[in-house]
Parts: structure tokens; C-alpha cells; sequence
């Protein structure tokens, strides 16, 4: 039995809260904490009677290093999971290495000044946290995570060298806004304004915003148009999975969305750049993240499916290989569920793998390591088992 220290009352935080609780078998104590302590009191009385874990709740600033240490000393967990801001993903980490306790987060670092996120910050911890005889595990949600624990499914059962990988994230998902964002604001819009890059030939390539469109079929969804964008994983996935030629990241979006997006982009309202309003600084995104929807409201009125999977393409035994392993969500069941639309399910519930996979020693390799290191079949079993089944198939269609 274990304890988990879940930081953030988000949407992915509430999701993981949820199926913790599920859990119980692993997880017989959960403290839910974050700068609201009303929130984390309103999801606790939410999960409360569906479980026979313990629950409790605390109020704690993810910038405060110290507060952190604090908390964790006091509930003394065997895992925290970061579900908070990326911003914080190093503090968080800190607090961990002095508490000799094991982390796990679903996004990697990105410091809030500046428009670009990477693995190097967080890599630095690796030999700290080895010292420690602790984990790190870093980007256990789904695009990052499932896809890196689709990759080494793949590599470990159905290929002995992988030379191609395409990670294609569609969600057709309709709320009935003119403009959304299904995660936070200010994290999604800064990820699809930013340049795209891939990796090809061992080195990243990078592209204008948006410049490299693609069509596909999804299944159970159909036909949609996906862009290239950066996404974490290549970076990994570059460095974990041996020999490997080229990565991809692709991610749907409607032209209703791009249109909007553009015109807040044209009018300076994306920037992350410090204004002067009325005697006083203010960030135009963090202004924009203020009145746009909530994310964590959009459950009740999302409808529609989210379709991510991997394509890759390899040899086995000598012979050319093609292979695709995805997952269908649908956004009103993961509302039924857990009060929640599938974006924030689709991370959610991996965390809770991620978590449950250190908890119970399922995976047991120390440092800051990435999720494609660990051995993927029991957390490939739990996927089943906990909501997100997958489906492979050896003829897809391939992404020119």
C-alpha cells in the first residue's frame, strides 16, 4: 500500500485523483494539493465515498521550495506527481531530491519567460537523483507518454530496429465555443505558435508554424487535416530509441481554431512579452488565458472523440515492417466517468500508471529517466484495465 501526493486541482489533476482513488489497491492515502485549497476540498468531496483510500487535502504554492519540502516531509508519500504548472517542473524536482521521494510529471520544463520547452534542465538532475536511490520519470502523460510507452511496445514485440516513428494526436472533439483551448491556455497556445521541428537523420529540423500539413484517416473519426508541430518526445525518442532515422509530431486542428488563433496572434494577444496597462505590467497570453473558457469546464458540452496513436515503420527478421497503435476516447464517457473531457483523461489516467508503476516497484531504474526506458508491458496492461484500451493493426495507412 502507498501513499501519493498529487500537486495540482486541475483538470489532469483532478483526473488523477479520480483514478487513483480506483486504485486503491496501490494507493490507500492521497493528499490532493494546490494554491486553492478550495478546490482540492471540492474534489475530495467528489471522490470521498467512491473509495476506500484516505484523502486528504492541502493548500501549497509549487514555487515555494521550501513549502514544498514541508508538505512532502509532512504527508511523507512514496511518489509525488507534478500536475501543475511546467514552469514549476524544477522546483517540484528539488523539493523531491531533498525529500529523497520519487516524481513523476506529464509535461517537461519550460521556464515562463520564454517560448520554448526541453528535457536539458531536467536531464541535469539525473545524477542527483541517482545519489538519492530515487526516480525521476518525466512526461508520463499521453503525447508524452503513452506514445514513448507505444514506441517501446513496438520496439520490444514487433520490430528489431524501428527507422521511422509518426505520432498523430487528433481530437475532434466539439465544445461549441467559437475558441477553446481543451488544456491550459497559456501552455497550448505557446506550444502551437512556436516554430515545428523534427528529427531526421540525426538532427532537428525546424519549420515555420503550421507550415507542413497533412490529411488522414483517423479511425472511428475520420478524415482530418493535422500539422506538424514540436513535441518533447522527439527529443527523447531520439535519444532512447537506438538507430531510429526520423520522428514526427502531428496534431489536428480545426479551421475555426487556426482562424482565431491568427487573429490573436495578429493583434499581439499570444505574446509573452511584459505590456504597460493602465500603470501596470501585464502578459497579453496570461490577459487571454484569464477570459477564455476554462478547460476544466468543458467536459459537459465536449462531444466527440480524440484518436492518438503512433505509426512507425521498421525491420523484422530482416523484412520491412509498418505498424499503428492508437487509442479512441470519447470525451462524454470520460465525463461520466470522472466529470472530465478527454484531453484531461487522456493524461490523467497515464500519470496514474506512471505513478502506480513506481509505487509497486513495477518499474524500479533510478535518475531522471524518460518513460520509453522502463519495461512498457505491465503499463500497456494497465492502459487496458483503467480506460484507455489500444488497438494495433500491421496495415496502416502511412503519412506521406
Amino acid at each position: 500500500m502507498s501513499k501519493v501526493l498529487i500537486i495540482g486541482c486541475g483538470g489532469v489533476g483532478s483526473v488523477a485523483a479520480h483514478k487513483c482513488a480506483q486504485n486503491s489497491g496501490v494507493f490507500d492515502e492521497i493528499c490532493i494539493a494546490s494554491r486553492s485549497i478550495k478546490k482540492c476540498d471540492e474534489l475530495k468531496d467528489k471522490i470521498s465515498g467512491k473509495t476506500s483510500a484516505k484523502i486528504s487535502t492541502a493548500q501549497v504554492d509549487a514555487n515555494d521550495i521550501n513549502a514544498l519540502v514541508n508538505l512532502i516531509e509532512k504527508f511523507n508519500p512514496d511518489v509525488v506527481m507534478n500536475l501543475a504548472l511546467p514552469y514549476q517542473d524544477l522546483k517540484i524536482m528539488e523539493a523531491c531530491l531533498r525529500t529523497k521521494k520519487n516524481y513523476l510529471d506529464t509535461a517537461n520544463y519550460e521556464p515562463e519567460n520564454a517560448a520554448k520547452f526541453e528535457y536539458r534542465e531536467q536531464w541535469a538532475f539525473d545524477e542527483k537523483f541517482k545519489n538519492a536511490g530515487i526516480t525521476a520519470v518525466l512526461g508520463c502523460g499521453f503525447d508524452p507518454g503513452v506514445s514513448g510507452i507505444f514506441t517501446a511496445y513496438a520496439l520490444k514485440h514487433h520490430f528489431d530496429e524501428i527507422e521511422t516513428l509518426d505520432i498523430l494526436d487528433c481530437n475532434a472533439g466539439d465544445h461549441g465555443y467559437p475558441f477553446a483551448t481543451n488544456f491550459n491556455p497559456e501552455i497550448n497556445i505557446r506550444e502551437v505558435t512556436a516554430n515545428g521541428c523534427y528529427f531526421e537523420n540525426g538532427q532537428f529540423i525546424e519549420t515555420e508554424p503550421m507550415e507542413i500539413k497533412r490529411v488522414y484517416n483517423f479511425p472511428e473519426i475520420g478524415q482530418k487535416d493535422m500539422y506538424l508541430l514540436y513535441h518533447e518526445e522527439l527529443e527523447s525518442l531520439a535519444k532512447n530509441i537506438p538507430g531510429i532515422k526520423r520522428i514526427r509530431f502531428f496534431m489536428t486542428f480545426g479551421q475555426s481554431y487556426l482562424t482565431h488563433l491568427k487573429c490573436l496572434e495578429n493583434v499581439g494577444m499570444t505574446s509573452i512579452k511584459p505590456i504597460d496597462f493602465n500603470g501596470q505590467k501585464i502578459v497579453p497570453l496570461q490577459f487571454l488565458k484569464a477570459v477564455l473558457p476554462d478547460p476544466a469546464s468543458l467536459g459537459s458540452r465536449t462531444v466527440g472523440k480524440t484518436n492518438i496513436g503512433c505509426i512507425i515503420h521498421g525491420k523484422k527478421d530482416g523484412k520491412p515492417r509498418d505498424y499503428y497503435v492508437y487509442n479512441v476516447c470519447d470525451h462524454q464517457k470520460c465525463f461520466r466517468e470522472v466529470g472530465s473531457q478527454a484531453i484531461s483523461y487522456t493524461t490523467g489516467v497515464p500519470a496514474m500508471i506512471g505513478a502506480a508503476m513506481l509505487a509497486t516497484g513495477e518499474w524500479n531504474l533510478k535518475g531522471v529517466r524518460n518513460v520509453e526506458e522502463f519495461n512498457p508491458d505491465p503499463f500497456m496492461d494497465a492502459l487496458n484495465k483503467f480506460g484507455l484500451s489500444w488497438i494495433e493493426t500491421f496495415s496502416p495507412e502511412i503519412v506521406e
